[in-house]
């Protein structure tokens, strides 16, 4: 009897803890299964902000890239000339360290490199340049903000 006490008095122990978790937070799949959804912690951090490209930077034969900011954060206003031929005025977007803009139907990228990324030998040896592709970038000295 006292060997029979002690079994149930397992059997009981076994059980008492908390009971699963049956909600459904999610969908059920065409198995019969819970699909359940996850969402991404929320974080206290501020967001990073972008890197400050505002001011004129200086490109080669003529090119020169302004970058103004707007009233929207992370949005800027650029105006270029960036050929002999060419200039204009475009609605730039940063993202992380780039900032993305439309000309002429295409879309292109002011990337943050040094002067030797931008493939002008005037520029070579510059530390602080914004590049669009090979053959067209900008460099400041730090005075030019």
């Amino acid at each position: 009897m006292k060997a029979l006490t002690l079994l149930a008095a397992a059997a009981l122990t076994a059980c008492s803890g908390p009971a699963p978790d049956t909600s459904s937070d999610g969908n059920m799949t065409s198995a019969g299964s819970v699909e359940r959804k996850v969402a991404a912690p929320k974080s206290d951090a501020p967001e990073p902000k972008a890197p400050d490209y505002t001011g004129r930077w200086i490109g080669v034969e003529g090119m020169v890239l302004d970058v103004a900011p707007t009233d929207t954060p992370g949005h800027y206003a650029l105006t270029m000339q960036w050929d002999l031929d060419n200039k204009g005025k475009f609605d730039g977007i940063a993202s992380g360290d780039t900032i993305s803009f439309d000309r002429g139907g295409t879309r292109e990228t002011l990337r943050p490199t040094n002067g030797d990324a931008t493939g002008l030998k005037y520029l070579a040896g510059k530390t602080d340049c914004l590049t669009v592709k090979p053959g067209e970038g900008y460099c400041r000295d730090g005075l030019s903000r």
